[in-house]
């Protein structure tokens, strides 16, 4: 295969991922330019130093997340302490930084949330909770509702790790809304919607007394474990799609 410009893999995935469409918390697509053409992608959920690290080992050209290293928050920090070390570590080695937030977490066939709503056996798809102007998470719901307990178990599975479940909704489960992310605000969306169940990554104090007095179930299965689905997805689709290598660096995170 003929080496691949950065400039051809960014422009594909900004079209496939719709990452112009809707705001954004940071600048989707390529964060930091390398030197090297693009044959093998390191993909990540979020950026770090050790992820570089392991990505320069093994000898990645392009390193793409879901979490990159620029953010509104960030975008007057200047480049000292791990800032510096981070980008140091990527230009060291020639490597490109390509980042998709919420464009990975919406997209209706490779996204962190439908992935996830499909992984949990969820029909009837749609879409589900705004954030930044555009729905982000999807619902769904059991042909033949399952058990409180069943839905734990499917949690576990998929995700790799025991979720935070506070079970406080009907017995059996037969709807259910899913939002990735730090997405427990979006429990009041659920309430609304008349879901029996909500999944999210993260949770806040606040959470068990409203869903206790809401009487739905909320489980929190974890930022990293949830967001592991979309990038590695969206990996294997572009080597598949223009013949690059690709490999998936897991480095989990109990948050």
């Amino acid at each position: 295969m003929a080496d691949m410009e950065i400039a051809s893999l960014v422009a594909y995935c900004d079209q496939l991922l719709e990452a112009a469409i809707g705001g954004d918390y940071g600048p989707n697509g390529l964060q930091v330019e390398g030197t090297r053409p693009v044959r093998k992608l390191v993909t990540g959920v979020s950026a770090s130093v050790e992820l570089f690290e392991r990505a320069a080992e093994l000898d990645g050209d392009v390193v793409l997340v879901h979490h990159g290293i620029l953010w509104d928050a960030a975008a007057a920090a200047p480049l000292t302490g791990f800032r510096y070390r981070r980008v140091a570590r990527l230009l060291a080695a020639g490597m490109h930084l390509v980042a998709y937030h919420l464009p990975l977490d919406r997209h209706p066939e490779i996204g962190n949330n439908v992935l996830a709503a499909k992984g949990l056996g969820l029909y009837a798809l749609e879409p589900f909770a705004e954030h930044r102007g555009m729905p982000i998470g999807f619902r769904g719901r059991y042909p033949e509702p399952i058990a409180p307990a069943a839905f734990v178990d499917r949690c576990r599975e998929l995700f790799g790790r025991e979720p935070l479940a506070f079970l406080h909704g009907p017995d059996p489960i037969a709807t259910v809304g899913v939002v990735t992310g730090g997405a427990q605000s979006d429990l009041y969306g659920a309430i609304a919607a008349g879901l029996d169940d909500f999944v999210t990554v993260e949770v806040s104090e606040w959470v068990l007394q409203v869903a206790r007095e809401s009487r739905i179930h909320f489980l929190a299965c974890g930022h990293y474990a949830t967001e592991t689905l979309g990038i590695r997805a969206l990996g294997e689709h572009l080597a598949g799609r223009f013949g690059l290598e690709h490999e998936f660096v897991d480095l989990p995170n109990p948050v």
